[in-house]
Formats: structure tokens, sequence, C-alpha cells
């Protein structure tokens, strides 16, 4: 697995490229906006018409919708995601949409240079993206950019007979979850692990930490 970003970007993009249409209406067939959605519903989420949030790794926008279907409003939602196909997607699919719409902005970037100031957004949402990078390095990137006691809705590929299977798809590698916690905890309280119903196909593959930046 490459340990820089510089090859990340060659090849994570290179494949997002490729596939963006495809793995689009997979997330689309297999439930993961809604169950995401539901989840978020059941926080209790300080967001506002002043707030603005980031989803950092966001590929076609499954995770965003998800928090648009979820009813908040924040002043402004950035999509960040190294692969141009992927925004260009996540901005077709944004224009489709007829309810819950919120300002979206789209950044190609690395999740980590992030080009964005020190503690900029209050919150922040990372569904499958740092199985690409080192870990501690993503998650210091993220509590770079996040505001002093603002969350982080972490979505990591967790190890799994299909998470075994997507990363031979995805040319990912999995971070086992005693190390999620280990690294997160160096710049996160983590306020809960949530695992979805089993009758969702998102519990295959992936867990959800809440975290609050120290």
């Amino acid at each position: 697995m490459p340990r820089n970003g510089r090859e990340t970007k060659t090849k994570t993009q290179g494949l997002y490229d490729r596939i963006a249409d495809v793995h689009n209406l997979a997330m689309k067939l297999n439930g993961y906006r809604d169950s995401v959605a539901k989840y978020l519903r059941s926080l209790d989420l300080n967001i506002n018409s002043d707030s603005l949030v980031l989803d950092a790794g966001s590929g076609t926008g499954i995770v965003t919708h998800a928090f648009q279907d979820a009813g908040f409003k924040p002043k402004n939602v950035v999509a960040l995601d190294i692969s141009h196909k992927s925004l260009e997607v996540l901005r077709g699919e944004t224009r489709k949409r007829k309810k819950n719409v919120v300002p979206t902005g789209c950044v190609q970037a690395n999740v980590l240079t992030m080009p964005f100031a020190d503690e900029t957004f209050d919150l922040l949402l990372m569904c499958g993206v740092l199985e690409y990078t080192p870990l501690d390095d993503g998650l210091r990137e993220a509590a770079r950019v996040l505001k002093k006691g603002a969350p982080l809705v972490f979505l990591p590929v967790k190890p799994s007979i299909v998470g075994s299977v997507l990363e031979l798809l995805y040319k990912f590698k999995t971070h086992p979850l005693k190390k999620v916690r280990e690294t997160a905890s160096e710049y996160f309280n983590i306020s809960g692990n949530f695992e979805f119903p089993i009758t969702e196909p998102i519990s295959w593959s992936k867990t959800i930490f809440l975290l609050e930046k120290k």
C-alpha cells in the first residue's frame, strides 16, 4: 500500500476516476445512503445556518447526500475528494435532488493535505477513505481542520469477509479496529462506536465511530 500522498493520489485518483459511475450505482442499490441518514438523524448535532460541514473523501456523494437527507441545514457542505470524476458525478446527483438541498461545494484534493485553515469546520464526515492513507496522518489532518469540540463521524471499513473482498476490489488496506481506537484517541475523545443492524448491507463492511476533537 502506498504510504505517501503523491503515490496515493496517482493510484487512487486513477482508480476512482475509472469506476465512479459504477461505484455510484452500487452505492445507490445497496442502501448505504439511507442507513447513514438514519444514523445521523439519531445524533444531537449542533448544526445550524452558520455551520460549515466537510465530507472528506466524499466520492460520488453518498454520505454528503445522506447528511442532507437527515434534515440538517448548515451554511455549506464541502465535498472533498481526490477523484475529479467522482466529484463530477456528485455534482450531477446534487442537481437532480428536489428536496433537502443545501449549498454544496466541491474541492479536488488529498485528505492528507486539505486546503483549509486550522479549525474551519463544525462537523467532519469521513467514510472509507483513510484505508488509503496512514491512519495517524489522516486523523491528524482531520483534527486540524475541525474546531475544538466539533464531531467527526468516521466510518471505517471493518475487518470482515466483505471487507476483505472490498480490499481486493478497491485496492486498499483495512485498519484493525483496535488501531483505529488507539490512534483516534490521540486527537479525539471517542463518544461512541455504532454498529449498523445486520439487516442493512452497510453493516457487512462498515462501522461508525463518533469522535469529538480534543
